[in-house]
């Protein structure tokens, strides 16, 4: 097989969380580009026909579902409308996530268990899905979880964001044990961890600790718009068809220092 067909996405249904804005459509543009077919999910529809009227723009085939992943119940009907409209899923980006900055002493109950619903419970109960109902069966699939280099460190100065970095620690493992289970059914199951992405989540610590982020960054910059393409695509392809359990940091260097 040649490089370039290695990395060849043609007609492959990819599922990305959290879809609509951010890195979550910065990858569903790079997804479309390589050949997916693309199904995205996020709380607000209006966001999300944006989002697909930008993609259809590019020539990509794009399927759209609005709900809250936190509402668990609901995970199943998400799947069956995207096996309704493409068949299948062949790569699940779990992308979809929140934060909450609080002191440790204060946290609110009601912040932890809202980080927690979507980054680790929606996590699963979504993976567990397409995995059961789908990748298993056909001995085939990639599944993406978008964790952040939070999850691999404690939080750096002026961060109080204990839920957020905790659930990033718990996805990481998440998909070092689901890629030990898995990896019998071919399925590889491999985690992206950002560093500072200006994105509407990040936007309020960026505001106040940009300088001293960059400072602290080997390459003195930000992700931008394109910074995680080649990753996304990578992972999603059959260029990765060995590599499982991993955590790629996409963060100009900042978790080597």
């Amino acid at each position: 097989m040649s490089v370039k067909a290695l990395f060849d996405l043609t007609g492959q249904v990819a599922l990305i969380t959290g879809g609509s804005r951010g890195l979550g459509l910065q990858m569903a543009h790079a997804l479309g580009e390589m050949g997916c077919k693309l199904a995205l999910t996020a709380r607000k529809a209006d966001e999300l026909a944006q989002a697909k009227a930008e993609l259809e723009a590019k020539g990509y085939e794009v399927e759209t579902v609005a709900g809250d992943l936190s509402n668990f119940d609901g995970i199943p009907a998400l799947v069956d409308q995207v096996l309704g409209r493409f068949g299948t899923i062949d790569i699940l980006i779990n992308n979809a996530g929140a934060t909450w900055g609080a002191p440790a002493e204060d946290y609110p109950d009601a912040a932890w268990h809202k980080v927690m619903n979507l980054n680790i419970n929606a996590l699963f109960f979504l993976s567990r899905e397409v995995g059961k109902r789908v990748m298993i069966p056909r001995r085939k699939g990639k599944i993406i979880t978008i964790a952040s280099i939070a999850g691999l460190k404690g939080p750096g100065p002026g961060m109080t964001t204990i839920a957020y970095n905790t659930s990033k620690a718990a996805a990481i493992h998440f998909t070092r044990s689901l890629a030990c289970e898995w990896g019998p059914h071919n399925i590889n199951v491999n985690a992206i961890c950002p560093g500072f992405f200006p994105t509407k989540l990040s936007q309020g610590l960026i505001d106040k600790l940009a300088d001293g982020v960059i400072n602290r960054t080997p390459l003195r910059r930000m992700g931008g718009d394109e910074d995680l393409m080649g990753s996304v695509v990578f992972l999603a392809s059959e260029a990765s068809r060995h590599i499982t359990g991993q955590a790629l940091a996409v963060d100009g260097g900042a978790s080597a220092c």
